[in-house]
């Protein structure tokens, strides 16, 4: 009686698995002999998990950019990089348009990029 429990047994969890499909499992041959498995046919190159965690980091730089960062810092960062719908500029256009020295936007710049970087590193 104990073996036919576990035959009945056996036969039960293999029906469980008849449904059951493994991604490497040989579906067709290609035209040069290989086998093409499922992995082969629903695989494919998006990064979406890279590009999602990409969208999430520069929205929460964009986010610093206008919470963490004085006035200044951010209206250099707005216009070195070109966010919130601005033009890039080179530092020598930020200095004329804001009228202070290139040397001084570069410190500003840097200073602000140093503050991001350094919150968005202990978030992670």
């Amino acid at each position: 009686m104990r073996i036919a429990n576990e035959i009945l047994m056996y036969f039960r969890s293999q029906k469980k698995l008849s449904n059951e499909v493994s991604i490497n499992e040989t579906i067709d041959v290609d035209r040069d002999g290989n086998p093409l498995t499922y992995i082969d046919v629903i695989s494919s190159e998006d990064n979406t998990d890279e590009e999602l965690d990409r969208a999430m980091l520069s929205g929460r730089a964009l986010h610093l950019v206008k919470t963490l960062l004085t006035e200044r810092e951010r209206t250099i960062l707005e216009h070195r990089y070109g966010l919130f719908g601005r033009k890039a500029l080179p530092q020598r256009e930020v200095a004329v348009k804001l009228g202070i020295s290139r040397s001084y936007v570069s410190r500003i710049e840097k200073g602000a990029l140093a503050k991001l970087y350094e919150v968005m590193k202990d978030e992670r």
